[in-house]
């Protein structure tokens, strides 16, 4: 037996191994990198979320307008008698499950925020998300960026719940800016009872004065008359008696002159008094008026606080504030740039020349300024100007974070909301 022969054989069974070895599959193995390609690129959606985030997301990226236009479709029936937070409830609840409910929530949130999506789009790794979130927060650009971040295909479960724990403490901002105007709407309430109580007692005590005095001059008027006739009905007297009629005569026109006298300062008294009392009175109504509109502004904070930093009634609009306190212009800003709006700043004239009002004013929505931190000058130039430009304009009570969120409440609502005093 030769080589080749010997070999034959052995070739024969290498040659059966092989074939019956499992062939690469290299058709499926192209499949199978693909999907996972698409995996890692693919951006989450709304209802694979964590439940916990779908109020946040539906509270802080989507406008109470909006929210209202698209739940008005999906739910197929009007619904401007349901209030804010039943329909906030309700899109919550759609979040949780794949639908046409939560598609159409997913489309608005997408169209609304396609600017933040794209530029978070190239950002390849969560560090470098991360980084750009925090960025958004310092200059104000919440809604947008929060949706861009939770649904970003590089965000795991670390950079979520930042992202929601940041916003989640940014609702609490707009609460703690309300302490010093309860604190004051306290004191207002307790001015307007010292200034009512004080107004009635002076009532009572003019009503006392005055009836004393008419008392008194009745008095002399009797006493004066009595004596006339008794002299006409008496004989001539002599002259002793002559003399005490005069001295008696003497002695009650000495005692007229005096009541009259008193009488006077009773009446300017009177007078002084119905003016100090109408100056009261109109202290009270503005005490009143500036306390109802504490009243209304701490609601509008309660309610913000409660229910999503995007939930006030901040305008999604360009706003330029006049005058004000750097920390309440601070707030202001971070507020206003969660409803999507942004904010124009001068001063007043302290640092910024009173000539960049006008340019200023024209690239503004609107224009606000408190009337309690604001230069004289400065609020003429703003009417003068917005009149001429057309420009609407809101003086503010205070300003705090309150009253600015109370004037654009006005606005907005169409309610006859208070307005400061």
């Amino acid at each position: 037996m030769n080589a080749s022969t010997a070999r034959g054989p052995l070739s024969q069974i290498v040659q059966a191994i092989v074939e019956r070895r499992p062939q690469r599959d290299f058709e499926a193995e192209g499949a199978a990198r693909r999907l996972a390609e698409q995996l890692r690129v693919r951006r989450t959606s709304l209802w694979e979320l964590n439940a916990s985030v779908h109020c946040s997301v539906i509270g802080t990226c989507l406008g109470t307008a909006e929210l209202r236009k698209v739940m008005g479709r999906v739910l197929g029936r009007d619904v401007s008698g349901v209030s804010d937070h039943d329909l906030h409830g309700q899109a919550v609840g759609l979040c949780a499950r794949r639908g046409e409910g939560a598609k159409a929530l997913q489309k608005a949130l997408d169209h609304r925020h396609r600017s933040a999506i794209s530029r978070f789009s190239k950002l390849q790794s969560e560090d470098l998300v991360l980084t750009q979130w925090a960025e958004a927060l310092r200059i104000g650009d919440i809604p947008g960026s929060y949706w861009a971040v939770l649904t970003h295909p590089q965000i795991g479960s670390v950079g979520l719940r930042r992202a929601f724990g940041d916003v989640h403490m940014l609702s609490h901002l707009v609460g703690a800016a309300n302490r010093a105007d309860i604190q004051r709407l306290a004191v207002l309430e307790q001015q307007n009872t010292d200034l009512a109580e004080k107004v009635e007692r002076q009532q009572r005590r003019l009503q006392e004065v005055v009836a004393t005095r008419d008392a008194i001059i009745r008095r002399l008027r009797m006493i004066a008359t009595e004596q006339a006739a008794q002299q006409s009905r008496a004989q001539p007297p002599d002259d002793d008696a002559l003399a005490g009629l005069r001295h008696l005569v003497a002695d009650l026109q000495e005692r007229l002159e005096r009541e009259t006298a008193r009488r006077e300062r009773l009446e300017r008294r009177f007078a002084n008094a119905v003016l100090t009392s109408r100056e009261s009175e109109c202290r009270a109504r503005v005490a009143v008026r500036e306390a109802a509109a504490l009243r209304y502004e701490v609601a509008l904070l309660e309610q913000a606080a409660t229910e999503g930093a995007n939930r006030s009634q901040a305008p999604a609009q360009q706003i330029l504030y006049v005058g004000g306190r750097p920390g309440c212009v601070d707030q202001i800003r971070t507020v206003l740039n969660a409803a999507g709006g942004s904010l124009l700043v001068h001063d007043g004239g302290e640092h910024d020349h009173p000539s960049l009002l006008p340019g200023l004013i024209g690239r503004a929505d609107h224009v606000v300024f408190p009337v309690e931190c604001v230069s004289h000058d400065a609020a003429l130039m703003v009417k003068k100007v917005c009149r001429q430009l057309g420009k609407p304009w809101s003086p503010l009570r205070s300003a705090g974070i309150a009253s600015f969120l109370a004037a654009f409440a006005r606005e907005t609502s169409g309610t006859c909301a208070p307005r400061p005093a």
